[in-house]
């Protein structure tokens, strides 16, 4: 894993189909993970943001971690075109071969970046190699059949079209605060901002009606077949946990992680983000395991990363610094680890690793 501190992002410009400039980024190094677009993104603004700061430093830590703003946001072109499940996979599609991987990318969906990976996937099964969302919907807020939830999803459509720009915030507070209940006055306050710098009041009207007609049929669900994790937050008030779970039960052999929190957009300090990298660490590392790997299945996440680090040539005291954990909680880590692989020594286990083809 690298230091978060040290990474930083490549910004770079590609064509869409019709025409249309997108900005994207890359940062990190190793297997390939594109997210797809989601609600109001701008590259070198959020980079050290409070909201999304701690999602980039851990997938730029783990992956070479792609994303971009969307059509209409951020660095993009701030016209909106065509907004539809094709174009939003066409858009991914430039994105994906702007970043030329060398086989098949792992996708991240959050939100309705989850419609646009499936859309993509079942376009292109060959070039995907897993999929991951993070309170992901299959459908809009005007198909789940909601009549009441329908009513307040139109009035913040018109709200967004005639006030987004107002100097008082109360009105942007409507978006703001149903992504993160649980935020700081800071963190608020900085989305409040980016609702400014990233689109226009008339385009962020047009993204949210657009977002509201998503509507995957069940049988598209189930002709995914790349391996699939789904996560969401029990309390999400942007979209209901019932999406997750459908679309963890419709999509062939999917893992459903249920997270204890009421945000849209996982923040730093709360258990659920914890949760959230362990299950996405693991996911990732089953994907990846090659066949010569199996002898190390049985070890967590955590010991992984010891195993890792001691094949690295750390020493204990080394490894507690660099995972910030005591020198006694490395021991018991390495003890286990001995055990799992049947070695009696750091030496062994160095070598029984290299022998075996371990990978992180």
């Amino acid at each position: 894993m690298k230091d978060a501190s040290r990474l930083r992002q490549h910004v770079r410009y590609a064509t869409a189909r019709d025409g249309t400039r997108l900005a994207w980024a890359e940062s990190g190094e190793g297997p390939v993970l594109v997210k797809a677009a989601n609600w109001l993104t701008h590259l070198e603004y959020e980079w050290q943001s409070p909201v999304w700061k701690n999602w980039l430093q851990f997938f730029s830590a783990n992956c070479r971690f792609v994303r971009y703003d969307e059509r209409g946001c951020g660095m993009s072109a701030w016209h909106a075109g065509a907004l539809s499940m094709d174009q939003w996979a066409d858009d991914l599609e430039t994105i994906i071969d702007a970043a030329q991987p060398e086989g098949p990318v792992t996708l991240m969906g959050i939100s309705q970046g989850a419609a646009t990976c499936i859309h993509y996937a079942l376009r292109h099964p060959e070039r995907v190699a897993r999929l991951i969302f993070y309170g992901g919907y299959s459908h809009g807020a005007l198909k789940r059949g909601t009549p009441e939830g329908e009513v307040k999803y139109h009035a913040m459509i018109e709200l967004a079209r005639v006030a987004w720009g107002a100097d008082n915030p109360t009105f942007r507070q409507v978006f703001t605060s149903r992504f993160f209940p649980g935020g700081t006055h800071e963190q608020l306050q900085w989305f409040n901002d980016l609702c400014l710098k990233t689109t226009t009041g008339d385009i962020a009207a047009q993204l949210f009606a657009a977002r509201a007609q998503i509507d995957i049929p069940v049988s598209s669900l189930a002709a995914v077949r790349a391996p699939t994790l789904v996560l969401h937050a029990r309390g999400d008030e942007v979209c209901p946990i019932d999406e997750g779970r459908l679309l963890a039960s419709a999509i062939p052999g999917a893992e459903f992680v249920e997270l204890d929190s009421r945000n849209h957009v996982l923040l730093e300090h709360e258990p659920a983000w914890q949760r959230f990298k362990e299950a996405v660490l693991s996911f990732l590392q089953q994907s990846e395991q090659p066949a010569g790997d199996a002898a190390f299945t049985a070890l967590s996440v955590r010991e992984r990363e010891v195993l890792k680090l001691m094949t690295d040539g750390m020493s204990n005291a080394e490894i507690a610094a660099q995972l910030q954990i005591s020198d006694k909680t490395v021991r018991n880590h390495a003890s286990n680890v001995f055990d799992k692989l049947g070695v009696w020594s750091r030496a062994q286990a160095i070598v029984f690793a290299r022998d075996h083809g371990f990978s992180r």
